[in-house]
This record gives C-alpha cells, sequence and structure tokens, in this order.
C-alpha cells in the first residue's frame, strides 16, 4: 500500500488513526477513564507506522489533543497531526457550528498551545456555519495559514458545492466525511476529491450491522481471505480510490493492531465488486 502525499508535502501512511475514540462517556464530551490506557494505545499506533494522527477542539473540550502531546510530544519526524475547529460543545447532547472568525482564530491559538506546536499541519473546519458565507469562513484559516499558524486548510462534512466555494478563496488539501462500505452518501464528494487531488478522509470507515456477521456478504469475504469483517472493510476502502485516507479510532491495542493489519490486505477484483454492490443492496 502507497503512502499519500496532503496537500503537496505531507507524506503518511494511508491507514491514519483517529483519536475520537479516546474520550469517556457520554457524548466525547470528558476526558478518558484510563489516561495511561490511551497514552499506550497513541504509542503503539506509532510503533505500528501509523503516522497521521486526526483529533478535534471538540473532543472531550480540548482534552484528546492535550492528551496526544502528552503521549507524543516529542513528535517523531514524519508524524502528522491534524486537528479541527468550529464546532462547540455546550453539552454532551450538542455540537454547534460557529464560524466567527474570533471564535476560529481564538480555537487555532488553543490547538497549537495544547498540541504543542508552531504550526498545525491540517486544520479542518469541522463544520461550516450555515449562518455565515463560505467565503469569509475560509478566508479566516487562509490568513492564519499565511501567518504560518496552518501549514493546510481542510473541510469535514461538505457538499461539492461547498468545497468547490472554499477552493475559490484558498487551496484545500481535505474532505473528511461520512463514508463507508454501507453509507455512500459522500461519493459524489470523494469523485470531485480524487479528481482535484484532495484527501478524502471517511470517519466512521467500519460500519457495523448484520452484513459484518459471519454470514453476511463482509463476513464472508472476511473468510475467503483470511481477515476480520473490520480489515475487510478497510481493505475496501483504500481500494475504492488512491486519495482514501480511512482513520478508524479505537481505545484498544488489540483492535488497533487488527485496523492496521488491513494494509497487508489484497482483495480480488470479484471480492471488490461484490463489497461495491453492497451499497444498492
Amino acid at each position: 500500500m502507497s503512502d499519500i502525499v496532503i496537500g503537496g508535502d505531507l507524506q503518511v501512511n494511508r491507514l491514519g488513526y483517529g483519536a475520537m475514540r479516546l474520550t469517556g462517556d457520554p457524548g466525547i464530551f470528558t476526558p478518558p477513564k484510563d489516561r495511561a490506557a490511551a497514552v499506550a494505545v497513541l504509542r503503539r499506533a506509532v510503533e505500528l507506522g501509523v503516522n497521521f494522527i486526526d483529533t478535534a477542539d471538540a473532543y472531550a473540550l480540548g482534552d484528546n489533543e492535550k492528551l496526544i502531546a502528552e503521549a507524543l510530544r516529542p513528535y517523531a519526524d514524519g508524524v502528522v497531526i491534524a486537528t479541527k475547529g468550529g464546532n462547540t460543545r455546550p453539552s454532551p447532547e450538542e455540537w454547534v457550528a460557529v464560524g466567527n472568525p474570533a471564535y476560529i482564530r481564538q480555537q487555532v491559538e488553543l490547538s497549537l498551545r495544547r498540541l504543542g506546536v508552531e504550526t498545525i499541519d491540517l486544520y479542518q473546519i469541522h463544520r461550516l456555519d450555515l449562518g455565515l458565507p463560505i467565503a469569509e469562513q475560509i478566508e479566516t484559516v487562509a490568513e492564519l495559514q499565511r501567518q504560518g499558524k496552518i501549514r493546510h486548510i481542510g473541510l469535514s462534512e461538505v457538499t461539492v458545492d461547498q468545497l468547490k466555494e472554499a477552493q475559490a478563496v484558498a487551496p484545500i488539501a481535505s474532505v473528511q466525511n461520512l463514508y463507508n462500505l454501507i453509507n455512500r452518501q459522500s461519493e459524489a464528494v470523494l469523485d470531485y476529491t480524487a479528481e482535484q487531488g484532495i484527501a478524502f478522509i471517511p470517519w466512521f470507515p467500519i460500519a457495523a450491522g448484520e452484513h459484518a456477521g459471519p454470514d453476511g456478504p463482509v463476513g464472508k469475504i472476511a473468510a475467503e481471505i483470511g481477515a476480520t469483517p473490520a480489515q475487510t472493510a478497510l481493505a475496501w476502502l483504500l481500494r475504492r480510490s488512491d486519495n482514501i485516507v480511512p482513520i478508524p479510532g479505537t481505545s484498544s491495542i488489540a483492535h488497533l493492531e487488527e485496523n492496521v493489519g488491513a494494509r497487508e490486505l489484497e482483495l480480488t477484483d470479484a471480492q471488490f465488486e461484490a463489497l461495491n454492490a453492497l451499497a444498492s443492496a
């Protein structure tokens, strides 16, 4: 499996790690109950060659970023830390987009401090604030990019039209949308990003359900190739398009190692097409 270059200069392994799972319940709102175990997962990920770590200032109200710094600083050469901002958490049940320029500038400063870096490798707008012009929100992060506080700009949960509008203001290096074997609602966005040379980061890359059971289509193909259903779902994503960078998250080292094993899997053409067909089914 080849690496991918994000934004022209960030070379990363195409299987990343999403740190959202390293939070407590309820609602991704509190720090992990077992902090030492969470630190161990992050360090093991890097040991396994994972060099793209994704987080957000909304995860555990910023503690997730602190956790990454605690576990990984000083960051090894080539380790890329991506974070997101613009989603506020008034309560465990609420995610509210705020694109006010002053707020975004404040959140970038806080993320820099918590991560312990001078420049954020990839800063993603977690959700566009639909009450403000897209151009205004992109210009805010573009100015921070010009100041050297952000290396590359990404977006999360956007349509093709919204992405095009953002591109008219500044180069966009990545898009992070919900996408997996079953949920293909972002198919058009994936295809457009592939055409544009933009990295596509599917969140929730491993869909659960009956299809992944022993008698389900994913389970059956997994048995054929001597893999788990989760590994098979990730292998499908990695083959689906060269610009895809899955970020499966877990709080378990065993599951982390299982996910990383997907890098070594190869699907036959027939197996790949059978998995493709799950969307229409």
